[in-house]
């Protein structure tokens, strides 16, 4: 099979949260990971889309979906999502342990007005 430029299956993920918000003290709504790079970053529903964000400044299209029990990608050029793609390095998504939104302790009590929609 003949992988898309843009993912690399071998590079694992970055870690359990947004890179980002964890080093500002910030907080998230769902995880995506970059494809190619094995960035992890916050969705476009999180206040700082760091995904995004990473995608634009890298030039890494294709993210997947670092939450328990999803496996579709993205492709930000294109706009277009993908039920399933390529196999990627392991962990498959952040610790089901892990809250949504996260991390516990820096989750606004009103968390759902301040979501990007």
């Amino acid at each position: 099979m003949t992988l898309p430029a843009g993912i690399d299956p071998s590079v694992p993920p970055s870690g359990t949260g947004c890179a980002e918000c964890e080093a500002a003290g910030g907080w998230w709504f769902h995880l995506r990971r970059c494809a190619q790079c094995g960035h992890v970053g916050c969705c476009d529903s999180s206040p700082a889309q760091h995904a995004s964000a990473h995608a634009r400044d890298a030039a890494h299209p294709f993210i997947r979906s670092y939450e328990p029990g999803e496996a579709w990608f993205w492709n930000y050029e294109t706009e277009e999502m993908y039920e399933s793609g390529p196999d990627l390095a392991p962990p498959l998504a952040h610790p089901a342990d892990q809250p949504v939104p996260g991390p516990q302790g820096r989750v606004p009590s009103n968390w759902p007005e301040t979501l990007r929609r």
